[in-house]
């Protein structure tokens, strides 16, 4: 196999031949860019890193942006104040004198950056695209700045011109989830955690311990990385300690560890054929190599999963990435883990067999926490940074993963500067879905009552004091799993707080607000 990578490279083989990052702090809001102007500076940046950047523009015809944050809630498109770009990938591109003939505006999710980068892969190995650009912008803490202070901003821009607008995607979490709670990040994936929890023996402290560990190495490398909004070095035992600056949010992640979007970041990168860059004269030492990649789905809504420690299409989607490449984990040389909570990134270890402390570190940039989340497009900057490292070590290996929704979509990619042998196809991914599908899940009820136990369970905090309780719990009668919130009392919210309540009895009743579980 050593001797087939060293083939030269198909003219139709993809290959990514420009890379940029671009972060803004410390502006005044009406000094500030809209989130289409900081994708534009990211642009600029990758057409720059091509040696090529006058020739490019013109030789874009395919611009993509990852979906922004506004436009990823379910409400009018009018209920945004400050207004908004209403053909993202076109205000890009008239910003950097682009005119495309495709515009794509991704749905919503943290794997877009990475299905994007595997889809226009396969469109310009068939000859469809020539030159891509992707790209994605958020001005989050633009815009909240701007709201505290009550200064008023106009990001509204008009541009003709198609767009295939992918919309808001597949709905990942039913209104009755929603009613109590799960299908918000912040409050879901700490059910994850505390499963994950339960299944090491760990208490709350002992668990607390562990998740410092593995953020307080995120944190370092974000600390070294120009490009990261929250750059500060944490010491393991601060991310460990619950306390006015680290106050708990839902239980068992304090601040500290949540990712955090108030950010202005942005990140671009751009692709061609290996025909197209050596016409162009793109130097053949930047060219980076899409080896491998896949991408697969968990049974859709959270109430469904087979349970709540393990990512069956974190397993399989990496698994096919890694079979296309011809490598194992073993052979990369840098990681970057979705890292949006702690819960990510200890179900994608436990699914690729890496340690939480390997050597190798997991976060090529700092992670969500500590790097910056913004919005769906943090994998876009994973890439990106993949992309100068790889460089820097010719002939390295790097994978990303990148996840959306709940643990809900994935997608991986491996990427070298090595060419890639032979023709390039994007592998299917029917056979690992329909394998994923296919697994049995706990039956539901909406209408759970009688005795059952907690299956997992978080608590959420309103400014430092718990206010509501959710669980995912098991009817004792039949085994059948439901959704509740607990009494919201003040007693039984600091009982949830000072006793694990994985495995708890009690009872369960249904009533017109929602479903309820008392503690035994």
């Amino acid at each position: 196999m050593g001797n087939s990578r060293a083939r030269a490279p198909e003219d139709s083989t993809p290959v990514i031949v420009g890379a940029g990052q671009y972060m803004e702090r410390d502006l005044p809001p009406r000094q500030a860019r809209p989130p289409m102007g900081i994708a534009a500076c990211a642009a600029e940046s990758a057409l720059k890193d091509t040696g090529c950047e006058d020739l490019l523009a013109d030789l874009i015809d395919t611009l993509a942006v990852v979906r922004i944050f506004q436009d990823s809630r379910n409400r009018p498109r009018d209920d945004v104040s400050f207004g908004r770009a209403e053909n993202p990938p076109r205000a890009v591109a008239r910003r950097i004198g682009a005119n495309p003939a495709h515009a794509i505006y991704g749905n919503i999710g943290g794997d877009t950056p990475q299905t994007l980068v595997n889809e226009v892969a396969q469109a310009i190995a068939d000859g469809d695209i020539g030159v891509a650009l992707l790209a994605g912008g958020e001005a989050i803490h633009t815009a909240r700045a701007a709201m505290r202070a009550g200064v008023s901003l106009d990001w509204q821009e008009e541009d003709g011109g198609s767009l295939d607008d992918r919309g808001m995607g597949a709905t990942l979490a039913s209104r009755h989830e929603l009613v109590h709670g799960i299908g918000i990040p912040v409050q879901t994936y700490p059910l994850f955690e505390n499963a994950i929890r339960a299944g090491l023996g760990n208490s709350i402290e002992q668990h607390l311990d562990l998740m410092a560990g593995i953020m307080a190495r995120f944190a370092r490398t974000a600390s070294a990385n120009p490009f990261a909004f929250y750059g500060e070095p944490r010491k393991r035992a601060e991310l460990a300690s619950i306390n006015a600056s680290n106050r708990y949010i839902c239980l068992p992640y304090p601040k500290l560890m949540n990712a955090r979007d108030s950010v202005n970041q942005g990140a671009a990168l751009v692709m061609t054929s290996v025909g197209k860059a050596r016409e162009l004269g793109i130097d053949p030492s930047s060219w980076v190599f899409l080896h491998g990649c896949a991408e697969a789905r968990e049974k859709q809504l959270v109430s469904e999963r087979v349970n709540y420690h393990a990512s069956p299409a974190i397993r399989a989607n990496a698994a096919t990435a890694l079979a296309m490449a011809g490598k194992t984990v073993a052979d990369m040389d840098f990681i970057d883990l979705y890292s949006c909570f702690p819960s990510a990134v200890e179900v994608a270890c436990a699914e690729l067999g890496l340690k939480p402390d390997d050597a190798r570190g997991l976060t090529v940039t700092g992670g969500l926490p500590f790097f910056g989340g913004p919005g769906n497009n943090y994998s876009m900057h994973a890439i990106a940074e993949m992309v100068f490292l790889l460089r820097a070590k010719p002939a390295s290996c790097g994978l990303v993963t990148a996840t959306g929704g709940f643990l809900s979509k994935h997608a991986t990619g491996i990427y070298s500067t090595s060419p890639f042998p032979g023709r390039w196809k994007l592998p299917s991914s029917a056979a690992d879905q329909a394998a994923i599908d296919a697994m049995v899940s706990p039956e539901f009820t909406e209408q759970p009552s009688g005795s059952a136990t907690v299956e997992t369970y978080t608590v959420c905090f309103k400014r430092g004091a718990p206010d509501k309780g959710i669980v995912i719990g098991r009817q004792c009668a039949d085994g059948r799993r439901f959704v509740a919130n607990t009494p919201a009392d003040e007693t039984a919210l600091a009982r949830l707080v000072a006793e694990d309540q994985m495995g708890r009895s009690g009872t369960v009743s249904a009533t017109p607000q929602g479903n309820v579980f008392v503690p035994a």
